[in-house]
């Protein structure tokens, strides 16, 4: 075995007119839940504790789309979605269309060693919330005025792409080439398209390891969609090869099983994790699909791969190797 590893992303695509000083906030964010999961991983918790307690941190900041600063919905609520695995035995717990779980993630690891279920949705999702007794909060809590204000230029102008975290003033707002082609899902023009997600993939220092995402989904998007990231092998996969944290366009990681994929060519085609990621990328994302990932081994190694315009992420070894970045 070669050591602990740890990786975070606060998801892929990111607009190249990002403001500087949002671009510093997300460096310092994830780098501050790197040395959370770094201090965990030197106390001896296991993988899966490890993930559950870094994301509850990114839920509980607004920058990233996850918990607290979630997208909205085209009827201008949060319904969040996570899932975590624990490649040990590959048990898994998910949740959607949670509403006022304060920390979805921490919901999706209660599914998991709580029920007798893998995925719990909607009603059903906060019902068992509440039977856990889990922290609960109104919805407002989730919501954001920079988010209110993106959601309307959303509504009104399909013509505007932008990221949700540039702040809402009119030389901040990207707005988009007239001969640029339309912004496309599943063959379809969408308005918006919020990429950020949030995840940690983890392994321990005994080869064993853990994955977790956690999204609040996509900008405007209609109520009841649901993403890859609770989607156990698209968005979340871990087994006792690799761990795989998944980010980008939903609707193409989910076709192309990428997070799955990653364990399925290092397990069937022999590939190292490098090679197994870049072939994912390069070979999976059909349809011009945009993403990126997050992804350890059992062997200590950790690999971030990409085909978008940047990816929030940040990485960490036993050997003191630590990176943050958002470019190539």
């Amino acid at each position: 075995m070669g050591g602990w590893a740890i990786a975070v992303h606060g998801g892929a695509g990111v607009d190249p007119n990002l403001p500087i000083q949002r671009q510093e906030e997300a460096r310092q964010l994830l780098t501050r839940c790197l040395n959370i999961g770094i201090s965990a991983l030197r106390s001896s918790l296991s993988p899966i504790d490890v993930v559950e307690l870094v994301i509850r941190e990114l839920e509980s900041d607004p920058l990233f789309n996850s918990g607290r600063g979630s997208a909205l919905t085209a009827k201008g609520t949060v319904e969040m979605e996570a899932s975590i695995m624990d490649g040990v035995g590959r048990r898994c717990g998910a949740v959607s269309g949670v509403t006022t779980v304060k920390n979805p993630i921490s919901l999706a690891r209660l599914v998991m060693d709580k029920s007798p279920h893998s995925y719990l949705a909607f009603s059903g999702a906060e019902e068992f919330a509440k039977q856990q007794g889990v922290e609960m909060v109104d919805n407002d809590y989730f919501i954001t005025e920079d988010n209110l204000g993106m959601l309307k230029l959303a509504k009104e102008a399909n013509s505007i792409i932008f990221d949700y975290r540039i702040p809402l003033t009119g030389s901040d707002i990207c707005e988009k080439a007239e001969d640029a082609p339309p912004l496309m899902m599943n063959g379809l023009p969408i308005s918006v398209y919020a990429q950020e997600t949030v995840g940690c993939v983890v392994v321990d220092g005994q080869g064993r390891c853990a994955a977790g995402t956690s999204t609040g989904g996509l900008m405007n998007k209609m109520s009841g969609r649901i993403g890859d990231s609770p989607i156990i092998g698209s968005g979340t996969y871990a087994c006792d090869v690799c761990a795989v944290s998944c980010t980008g366009e939903g609707e193409a990681i989910i076709r192309g099983t990428l997070a799955r994929d990653v364990a399925a060519v290092m397990e069937y085609k022999g590939l190292g994790l490098q090679e197994a990621v870049d072939f994912v990328i390069e070979r999976r994302l059909d349809g011009g699909g945009q993403a990126g990932l997050i992804a350890v081994s059992s062997k200590g190694e950790v690999v971030c791969g990409f085909n978008s315009v940047g990816m929030f992420r940040g990485c960490a070894t036993e050997d003191g190797f630590m990176e943050v970045g958002i470019w190539d």
